[in-house]
């Protein structure tokens, strides 16, 4: 089965902890118990580095790290390929991107391929490399039943700013240092559980400035 799959809600397993999320299936005990971990660059890339028509995987954010990797050979982001290296990774959905790119161009793209061309011509592949470092948890592999003991807790990021983690009775949001705009909301947890590096699917791109 794709680890590609619809993001769908779900309280099953986290209600206790009151996280109103899915969990996503990480890799076959065979590979999780392999020499090589998987790495979170090669769960994006699961299905293949291409655009679809399904809003909910993450084919705009493995772009983005191909894009700025292709740029910039020795930056950070490629953390995300070394499997081996401790890091929790909050990944933003395709329609997060949508909706990034709406809030800087006013205008809806329509497929994904559109969604992130409009992003790389209006943010620039130096300012891409940023936020995505904004949404990696360096030297942690924080799964969701830490996420949610740590209500109000402060995340240093690879790009050195901060997020805050907000447990509510039904859901967990990420403020981040944009105060205009609504915090993203934890859809899936536990994406790649077993392996040292592990991600968690946001319905919103977490913003290291106030747009």
């Amino acid at each position: 089965m794709s680890i590609h799959r619809t993001v769908r809600t779900s309280a099953a397993g986290l209600a206790a902890a009151a996280l109103a999320a899915a969990t996503f299936a990480g890799p076959a005990p065979a590979q999780a118990a392999a020499a090589k971990p998987t790495s979170i660059a090669q769960v994006l890339a699961a299905d293949g580095h291409r655009f679809d028509r399904n809003w909910s995987d993450f084919d705009i954010l493995d772009a983005a790290v191909g894009a700025v990797l292709e740029a910039k050979p020795d930056s950070p982001v490629g953390v995300l390929a070394k499997g081996r290296t401790k890091l929790t990774a909050f990944a933003p959905t395709d329609r997060a991107f949508r909706k990034l790119a709406h809030t800087l161009t006013k205008s809806w793209p329509k497929t994904e391929k559109a969604t992130f061309n409009a992003i790389a011509k209006a943010a620039g592949i130096d300012t891409v490399e940023q936020v995505l470092l904004y949404h990696v948890v360096p030297g942690r592999t924080l799964t969701a039943a830490k996420v949610v003991k740590g209500d109000g807790s402060k995340l240093t990021t690879a790009q050195g700013g901060r997020i805050t983690v907000h447990v509510g009775s039904k859901q967990v949001t990420l403020g981040d240092a944009d105060p205009d705009r609504p915090n993203p909301r934890v859809i899936a947890t536990d994406i790649n559980k077993g392996n040292p590096q592990i991600a968690h699917a946001i319905d919103r791109v977490l913003l290291p400035i106030d747009l």
